[in-house]
């Protein structure tokens, strides 16, 4: 029998009580999930374990969570990046849209919406990978490349 692929998640939040108990409520729904608490370990996190979808503050101590962002969509920017924050505003939402975040989401976030969208996340990041492969295999690797990068 197949085992059903887990999604993995990369929670990134300095407040280390809320983070850890998010973790605790993902995991009972069957995601599969990694905690750091700022964006340098975020970024190094994913060098080495790459996540299917990161959830990220963005008010932390070192790098803001906007650079953060900008940093991951450089490194791997097939990962689907879901703000989630106490201190955004309307401008940093369409920066993060901008910048390639998937969603904007503010604190307290339902944990039923945010479950939702990170399946969502996981699934768009996977219909577009095999568009890209579709088009890499038919020799059309720059409409490959941008369909990766979310550039139209």
């Amino acid at each position: 029998m197949k085992k059903k692929k887990e999604i993995k998640v990369l929670l990134v939040d300095d407040e280390v009580d809320f983070v850890d108990t998010l973790a605790q409520r993902l995991k009972m729904r069957e995601l599969m999930v990694a905690t750091v608490y700022d964006g340098e370990q975020a970024l190094s996190f994913i060098k080495k374990i790459e996540p299917d979808v990161i959830v990220l503050d963005l008010k932390m101590p070192g790098l803001h969570g906007m650079e953060v962002l900008r940093e991951i969509k450089q490194l791997s920017p097939h990962i689907q990046v879901i703000i989630l924050t106490g201190h955004g505003t309307e401008k940093d939402e369409e920066e993060a849209k901008r910048l390639g975040g998937f969603d904007f989401l503010r604190k307290p976030a339902d944990i039923d919406l945010l479950v939702a969208k990170i399946k969502e996340a996981y699934w768009e990041k996977i219909e577009r990978a095999m568009t890209a492969i579709a088009f890499a295999e038919e020799g059309e690797l720059d409409t490959a490349r941008k369909i990766i990068k979310k550039e139209e």
